[in-house]
């Protein structure tokens, strides 16, 4: 259903199936995907996708030019009933007119970036990372269902701690709710991309991370 609105069927006395922290019985929003791997993930262990929305910030056509596997990700969701959005910003995802008025269960953002401007321990590439990941708390705020919660998987070791994530979501009004050690392999079929650059459709190792779970007050 690409470029389509979300919408979402109630379960009817469908088995509820999970893989960590992810339902089938929840309205999933996915955003800045890079393969859609990780979507991917989520749609083969529920058996179905059409509790999700998988996003990303680039154009089908510049998606399938940096990952060779977006295509075959892209048709398994598909086929699987999820809404699939291309050119969706998560610094202004509210306001897009695909998703407005639309509330999410579960928003995750896996390994947020802002692009490779400077080294990562550069000041500026650090403050270039928050205002990503502020800007999407923000908006994410506003796309939350009442009990919902805010996912940002992110590292944890230096220079990657001086991000502040748990200020910066503090800041736009969110309370953690728990930080979880992260692993790839809780998840079968997902590979983190870099998405950006000469090597956009290469892996990066994950070293030290987490996932921070946050919800409204």
């Amino acid at each position: 259903m690409e470029l389509g609105i979300p919408i979402f069927p109630r379960v009817n006395g469908k088995e509820e199936k999970s893989i960590k922290h992810y339902s089938s019985n929840q309205k999933i929003l996915l955003v800045g995907e890079g393969d859609f791997s990780f979507a991917a993930c989520l749609a083969t262990a529920f058996g179905s996708a059409e509790n999700m929305v998988a996003t990303s910030l680039d154009s089908k056509e510049l998606l399938m030019i940096k990952h060779q596997t977006a295509s075959d990700n892209l048709e398994k969701l598909e086929g699987l009933g999820c809404t699939i959005l291309h050119e969706v910003d998560a610094k202004t995802m509210s306001h897009d007119p695909r998703l407005v008025s639309k509330l999410f269960d579960r928003i995750v953002f896996n390994f947020p970036h802002a692009g490779f401007t400077l080294r990562e321990h550069d000041a500026y590439q650090i403050e270039l990372h928050q205002n990503v990941v502020k800007g999407f708390l923000r908006s994410a705020h506003h796309m939350l269902e009442k009990d919902g919660e805010i996912h940002i998987t992110h590292k944890t070791a230096y220079p990657f701690n001086k991000w502040e994530i748990k200020k910066l979501a503090e800041e736009v009004g969110l309370c953690l709710v728990d930080e979880i050690g992260f692993s790839r392999y809780h998840y079968p079929g997902y590979v983190n991309k870099r998405g950006d650059g000469s090597r956009s459709d290469c892996t990066f190792p994950v070293g030290e991370c987490s996932t921070f779970r946050f919800a409204k007050p």
